[in-house]
């Protein structure tokens, strides 16, 4: 590719995978700008990075992977960003396909996990339920909606830096919202070994977290999407309730009226967000505009 590459890999207390993961990355993209975001370690990270011609960029203290994340992005000189995580799961030899389909003319092309990948079952169950979900949202296959293991184009990235959360839910947001931006998005199947070490992610408290980062995604996306099956499920209900009460006792209750006016006002502040959302966005593609 005639563009320039920065490789972003975040770490927190990874300093024996770091030892084996990039050496592999100097020898497959020789040329290639590596930055290690040291997210607080209290190991030796710091350390074994100085053992290679890598930039590091510490944190005084552990501020998230999305907050790494941002801290790469930032500092990257690359046109094209890449980005991988420090414990072992992403295989540097995986970089060369999708970089290769990031130059078909992709805004941003995900390393998407396949079956037999050491994710765990429970963390694969939830992916898959994130990733339809965010599917049915946008309107578009999602093929792995988590995955950190993803290229990008430097400049359409950092549009979105201000919504990024700071911590592992980060893939979540930046996918959706290319989506919204109209991007091209492609995804490249990979098989992810073991990681080296102990993860940092909590399964109930990120997936929660997920979950929440899909929903206020999603309302930034297609806010009807949320908002109009809500308002039927009012009107269903008080349709529903005012007919048992008719039939039952020949009268209109105030629960059903109650009800109507529930989705009512669920409806028109769906309106309401689809025109805040056109208006975000509108900002984002003025930009993208003049950066053309």
């Amino acid at each position: 590719m005639a563009n320039t590459i920065s490789i972003v890999i975040p770490a927190r207390n990874e300093a024996s995978s770091l030892r084996t993961l990039l050496p592999k990355i100097m020898a497959l993209i020789s040329d290639a700008e590596v930055i290690v975001v040291d997210d607080g370690s209290e190991d030796d990270t710091q350390s074994v990075c100085a053992e290679f011609p890598v930039r590091v960029i510490s944190h005084p203290y552990a501020k998230g992977n999305g907050a790494a994340i941002k801290t790469g992005a930032r500092a990257a000189r690359g046109d094209v960003i890449v980005f991988m995580d420090a414990d072992g799961q992403h295989q540097p030899e995986d970089t060369p396909a999708l970089l290769v389909k990031l130059a078909e003319g992709y805004d941003m092309v995900v390393g998407a996990r396949q079956s037999g990948s050491h994710a765990g079952t429970h963390r694969a169950l939830a992916n898959d339920v994130f990733s339809r979900l965010a599917s049915w949202m946008v309107m578009q296959n999602i093929e792995d909606l988590t995955s950190g293991f993803r290229v990008v184009r430097a400049a359409k990235f950092r549009q979105f830096l201000y919504l990024l959360p700071n911590g592992f839910s980060y893939p979540t947001t930046i996918t959706m919202s290319f989506f919204r931006a109209g991007y091209g998005v492609a995804y490249v199947p990979i098989h992810t070994p073991r990681r080296v070490g102990k993860s940092h992610i909590k399964p109930l408290r990120d997936g929660v977290r997920f979950l929440l980062i899909i929903i206020k995604i999603g309302t930034l996306y297609s806010p009807q999407k949320l908002f109009l099956p809500i308002s039927a499920g009012f009107f269903i209900t008080g349709l529903g309730y005012y007919f048992y009460t008719y039939m039952s006792s020949g009268r209109f209750t105030n629960m059903s009226a109650l009800l109507f006016l529930a989705a009512i006002f669920t409806f028109l502040i769906g309106i309401v967000s689809e025109q805040i959302s056109a208006l975000h966005y509108r900002d984002i593609e003025q930009t993208d505009h003049e950066e053309r």
